[in-house]
């Protein structure tokens, strides 16, 4: 969570095979609003492929910027299809995020980062 009065504005990805805090990756350049904070998103996730494919679950992420209709979209992958927006956020902006990551398997598929959510303040 964000210091109380503080909005996330933008925002960067770690691209690789893992999304957390791990040594896999390159971070992406930093994706500002023009005005306002980050207010609502679309993720990008690939669907399970079967045992004969490599599996990479959340690829890319949009999100909306509050007092207007600008979108910025993340420096992901193009793998999988984007799903609905969230609600917009009915204060201020979004000022939090849980991800939901998978550990490193060693042996087999590693998938890293499942799902997100993201927590609105006022």
């Amino acid at each position: 969570m964000c210091p109380l009065g503080f909005y996330a504005a933008g925002f960067s990805l770690k691209v690789a095979v893992q999304s957390d805090t791990g040594s896999w990756g390159k971070w992406t350049d930093i994706q500002w609003c023009n005005s306002g904070m980050l207010n609502s998103f679309q993720l990008r996730v690939e669907p399970y492929q079967g045992t004969a494919w490599d599996d990479t679950a959340a690829n890319n992420i949009k999100f909306k910027c509050s007092g207007s209709d600008e979108e910025i979209k993340g420096a992901g992958m193009s793998w999988g299809d984007w799903g609905s927006w969230s609600d917009p956020c009915t204060g201020t902006g979004i000022c939090g995020i849980q991800t939901m990551v998978e550990e490193p398997k060693g042996v087999g598929d590693d998938t890293a980062l499942n799902d997100v959510r993201f927590f609105c303040c006022d």
